[in-house]
C-alpha cells in the first residue's frame, strides 16, 4: 500500500468531518501560548512577564495534560474532552479580563496557570483514536497507524502554522485579547464536537478484550520525553525571539505570522514522512531530523528583521514535524497498549515544559539583549535534540526490537486462540 493509498483509506475510516473537527478543535491550545505572550507584554511593556505568563499555561498544561490523558485510558476520551473543552474556553477569556483589569503580575501569571491546567491536548489524544479506529484492517494496520502518526505530526504543525496565524491577524484587527477570545470561541465550538465524535467510543475498553499494561516510566520514554522537551525549548525561543523583532519593527503581530513559518514548512515535512522507507526506523529518523534542527537554526543567530527572520524559520520547520513523528511514533511502539494515551499526552507535555523552559529563558535574556539573545536558546535547544538521539541510538533500537517482538507473540496467541 502506498503512502497517499495509506492517506485515503484513513480518511475514509474515520470520515472527512472527524478530521475537520479533530483539526479545528486542536488549533486553540496552538494560539493560546503566543496569544498569552503577545497579550501580557504589550499590556505590562514587558518581555519577561510575558514570557512568564505563557511559559505558566504551558508548565500547568504539561501538569494537566498526562492526568487527563490517564484518565481517558480509563473511562474513555469523551467525558474528559467536554470538561477540558468548556473550562478552557471560559480560562481563556478570563485570562483576557485579568488583564484588562490591570491585575498584579502574579494574578496574570496565576491566571494563565490555571487557563493551561484545563486546556485539552486534542493532537495527542487523536493520536490515540487511530489504533482503534483501524483495528479492523488486519496486517495493513501497522501501515495504517504510522501514516495516520505522519498525518497527526502534520496537522499539529500546520496547527502551530494556522493558529500563530490567527493569533497575528487578530491582533492586527482587534486586539491581543480578541485574539484569546477568538481562541475561546473554537475551543467551546470545536473542542466539544471533538469530545463527542463517535469515534471517543472507541477509546472506552469495556466489555474489550484487555490491552498490555506495564509501566509507562521506563528509561527509554524518559529519553522520548527528554526529546520533546529540546523542541518545546525550540519552539519557546523562536516564539520569543520573533515577537521581539516584529515589536522592535513597530509590527507586533507579525509575530504570530513569522512563527506560522514554521509551522507551513513543518507540516509540508511531516505529510511527506510517510514517504520514507519503512526500512529506516524511526530512532534513525529523529537522528537525522535533530541534526537537520541543528544545521537550520545556526543562521537565526544572524538574523535582523522579519523578511530574514521569516525566511529562516520556514527553512527551520522543515526538520521539526520529522522529528516529532519519530518521537511519539517511537512511544506508540514500546509503551503498553494501555498506557497510550497517557504516554502521548505526557510527551505533549514535556513539549509544553521545553516550551515554558525556552520562552523564559529567551523572554529574560531578550529584555537585556534582544532577538539574537533569544534565538541563541533556540540554538542550544538542537543541541540538547542531537545530543540525546546520537547517545541513546542503540537504546532505543533495542526498545522497539522487543516490542515488536512481544507484538508478534501476542499476534500469534490471538490466532492460535482463534483456532481452538
Amino acid at each position: 500500500m502506498t503512502p497517499l493509498a495509506s492517506y485515503r483509506r484513513l480518511l475514509t475510516i474515520a470520515g472527512p468531518t472527524y478530521v475537520v473537527v479533530a483539526f479545528l478543535g486542536r488549533l486553540p491550545l496552538a494560539m493560546s501560548q503566543l496569544g498569552t505572550l503577545l497579550l501580557v507584554s504589550t499590556a505590562t511593556d514587558s518581555y519577561g512577564l510575558g514570557g512568564l505568563s505563557a511559559g505558566a499555561l504551558a508548565v500547568a498544561n504539561a501538569l494537566g495534560a498526562p492526568v487527563a490523558g490517564s484518565v481517558a485510558d480509563r473511562t474513555g476520551q469523551r467525558p474528559v474532552v467536554l470538561v477540558q473543552s468548556l473550562l478552557g474556553a471560559a480560562g481563556l477569556a478570563s485570562l483576557v479580563a485579568v488583564v484588562h483589569a490591570d491585575a498584579p503580575a502574579a494574578l496574570v501569571v496565576g491566571a494563565a496557570a490555571l487557563t493551561g491546567l484545563v486546556l485539552p491536548q486534542v493532537g495527542p489524544l487523536a493520536r490515540v483514536r487511530w489504533r482503534p479506529l483501524t483495528r479492523g484492517t488486519g496486517t495493513d494496520q501497522r501501515r495504517l497507524v504510522d501514516a495516520a502518526f505522519s498525518y497527526e505530526g502534520a496537522a499539529d504543525e500546520a496547527s502551530f502554522a494556522i493558529g500563530p496565524a490567527l493569533v497575528g491577524g487578530a491582533v492586527a484587527l482587534v486586539s491581543p485579547g480578541g485574539a484569546l477570545v477568538l481562541a475561546a470561541v473554537l475551543l467551546a465550538v470545536f473542542g466539544t464536537a471533538f469530545a463527542l465524535d463517535p469515534s471517543a467510543r472507541l477509546t472506552r475498553r469495556d466489555g474489550g478484550p484487555a490491552l498490555p499494561t506495564g509501566a509507562l516510566v521506563t528509561a527509554v520514554f524518559v529519553v522520548l520525553a527528554l526529546a520533546q522537551v529540546s523542541i518545546g525549548m525550540l519552539f519557546g525561543a523562536t516564539q520569543t525571539g520573533a515577537t521581539v523583532i516584529a515589536n522592535d519593527a513597530g509590527k507586533p503581530g507579525a509575530a504570530g505570522l513569522v512563527h506560522a513559518t514554521l509551522g507551513v514548512g513543518s507540516a509540508v515535512a511531516g505529510i511527506a514522512t510517510a514517504y520514507v522507507p519503512e526500512r529506516i526506523g524511526h530512532e534513525r529518523r529523529s537522528l537525522a531530523a535533530a541534526c537537520a534542527l541543528l544545521v537550520l537554526s545556526l543562521p537565526l543567530l544572524l538574523v535582523d528583521s522579519l523578511v530574514t527572520a521569516t525566511a529562516t524559520v520556514l527553512l527551520l520547520g522543515f526538520a521539526v514535524a520529522p522529528y516529532m513523528i519519530g518521537v511519539f511514533s517511537l512511544a506508540e511502539r514500546v509503551v503498553p497498549a494501555a498506557r497510550v494515551g497517557a504516554a502521548m499526552t505526557t510527551l505533549a507535555s514535556a513539549t509544553g515544559l521545553g516550551y515554558a523552559l525556552g520562552s523564559s529563558i529567551a523572554g529574560r535574556l531578550a529584555d537585556g539583549s534582544g532577538a539574537t539573545a533569544a534565538f541563541g536558546v533556540t540554538v542550544g535547544a538542537t543541541v540538547l535534540a542531537v545530543t540525546l538521539m546520537t547517545t541513546q541510538q542503540g537504546r532505543l533500537h533495542r526498545a522497539v526490537q522487543t516490542a515488536l517482538v512481544a507484538e508478534r507473540e501476542r499476534d500469534q496467541a490471538a490466532a492460535a486462540t482463534s483456532v481452538r
